[in-house]
């Protein structure tokens, strides 16, 4: 396996770990917010989205001070 390949199932892999699990409750409700028709389709979308870049953008963040905190103690860190 070629180490693009390599690279490339690793972050499938974790793309499948780490996907969005929607209760069945939530499921129903995004429906049927939709077939309100209070919000657009495009909108509820828009609308969860932003919640994932949320929390995509607080775990970067956290990620960050916590290889500051490790740098600083002298862990050994790629990045």
């Amino acid at each position: 396996m070629s180490k693009q390949n390599g690279v490339e199932s690793k972050v499938r892999e974790i793309r499948r770990k780490t996907r969005k699990r929607y209760s069945a409750e939530e499921k129903i409700r995004i429906v049927l917010e939709g077939l309100r028709g209070e919000e657009s389709i495009a909108a509820l979308c828009r609308k969860e989205n932003g919640q994932l870049k949320e929390l995509v953008a607080d775990l970067s963040l956290k990620n960050v001070v916590l290889k500051k905190s490790l740098a600083g103690t002298g862990g050994d860190l790629d990045a």
